[in-house]
């Protein structure tokens, strides 16, 4: 079944036989998926499959935790950053991450977007205000907030913290941007709002999406992988998937049946 798993497209983030234990206890079974450059790929599965597991590894947000042991190679542009050699803070810019719950700063809206720049070292203001405002227009926030750019982002409603927080990551100009069940934590009209934004954002950059919410992943992803129980079953267009999928799991998760 490996010929299913191969990438779709340009690959900007390929995983090869990855294996991934907390512990003595294996949650990834040598997953092998190449994900495609300036595409949306949605993870879908039951709880406790392994999506967010596979998902923190690509930035290596797994490090944190210290039972956490990964195997294979996850290649990032060309580099395994598995390797000792990896600048595992460079990484995490170039492949950015949006969480479940938004996770904004106890800092004004404006230093929320540009703190990325100046942990890099950039502190031109001219530059700051414009790559600012550019991010805020990127993420559909500034004309929301542009008159409270000084103002605390932890007065703002929750779905505009949650694209603050997208811009925030957008702001030092990633390659890949992870996201966490991003709208899990959000009212309806707020998950519209950055559904939107990940379909405008997929010209500029990689994104990859885990999601509980299958209309969503058929909303938004161009590629859907099905994890279950750790495996990867099946990947592939969306479309494709959610209207014909090539394995009985695939189908039995779609249509309800588990999950």
């Amino acid at each position: 079944m490996r010929e299913s798993f191969m990438t779709i497209g340009d690959p900007v983030v390929d995983c090869k036989n990855v294996n991934i234990y907390y512990g003595t206890a294996q949650a990834i079974f040598d997953v092998s998926i190449g994900f495609a450059r300036n595409k949306v790929t949605a993870l879908i599965g039951p709880s406790g499959c392994g999506k967010s597991t596979l998902l923190r590894a690509i930035n290596r947000m797994n490090d944190l935790i210290g039972t956490v042991n990964t195997k294979g190679e996850i290649v990032v542009d060309g580099e395994n950053i598995n390797h000792d050699s990896v600048d595992v803070i460079e990484l995490r810019r170039r492949v950015g991450m949006v969480f479940q719950k938004s996770n904004p700063f106890p800092k004004s809206i404006f230093e929320n977007v540009v703190y990325g720049l100046r942990i890099a070292g950039i502190n031109n203001k001219s530059t700051l205000e414009e790559i600012c405002e550019k991010s805020l227009r990127g993420a559909g926030l500034w004309e929301e907030v542009k008159d409270r750019l000084n103002e605390s982002a932890l007065g703002i409603s929750g779905g505009q913290m949650q694209r603050l927080c997208i811009a925030r990551a957008v702001a030092v100009d990633p390659e890949v941007i992870l996201m966490d069940e991003p709208c899990s934590a959000l009212d309806p009209r707020a998950t519209i709002k950055v559904e939107d934004l990940i379909t405008e954002l997929r010209e500029n950059f990689s994104i990859i999406i885990v999601t509980h919410n299958m209309q969503q992943a058929a909303r938004v992803s161009d590629h859907t992988a099905f994890l279950y129980e750790g495996k990867l079953i099946e990947y592939g267009v969306t479309d494709t998937l959610f209207t014909n999928p090539k394995e009985k799991a695939t189908e039995d998760y779609i249509t309800g049946r588990f999950g």
